[in-house]
């Protein structure tokens, strides 16, 4: 038998900072602003028609970082990334990102009610970026029907899962739990 749960008041960030001497949400953002500026970088990706493409990057401080390719009306998803913070920017094209503010609980769930008042829709065209807490749930969206969109993604702690999530108006359902060996 499936579980519901309400979920909790609707937050606006993190409590909780990453251990001295780490990369702030801050400073990763910064750094996605610079390496989204990188057109080099940026032509170098190479962009596949029929689905999203990456490349690994080092980032800052120990930092997981991605660039990543999306053909036009691709998506990620609803997911979250577990304990790290993060931040992307869009360097081609227009990204969209439908967000929760809400602090999900850890575990124990499958079926989550959602409370009026928790989205949050945000557009990213080229040259902006956004960073983001803990345990922040989003999907992005390229929704072109034409263009392609770039963008580079920063993580820290490097991410230890993600999971994934589907929606049917009110009430989110998890569904996959993913590792990084699921995406390297």
């Amino acid at each position: 038998m499936s579980q519901t749960q309400h979920a909790p008041t609707p937050v606006s960030g993190s409590r909780s900072g990453p251990p001295p001497g780490s990369p702030t949400a801050a400073d990763l953002l910064d750094f996605v602003r610079r390496t989204a500026a990188d057109t080099a970088l940026i032509a170098s990706l190479p962009l596949d028609p029929e689905g999203r493409t990456w490349v690994r990057l080092d980032g800052p401080g120990g930092s997981e970082a991605w660039l990543i390719g999306w053909p036009p009306g691709t998506g990620t998803g609803w997911h979250d990334h577990a304990e790290s913070l993060g931040a992307f920017a869009t360097a081609r094209g227009t990204l969209k990102e439908h967000s929760l503010a809400v602090r999900l609980p850890a575990g124990g769930w499958k079926n989550l009610e959602l409370a009026d008042g928790v989205d949050r829709r945000r557009e990213l065209p080229a040259g902006q970026g956004r960073a983001f807490g803990r345990h922040h749930v989003h999907e992005v969206l390229n929704e072109s029907g034409t263009e392609h969109a770039i963008s580079v993604h920063a993580y820290y702690p490097p991410l230890p899962l993600i999971r994934r999530f589907s929606r049917s108006g009110a009430v989110l359902r998890l569904e996959q739990v993913e590792r990084p060996e699921d995406w390297q």
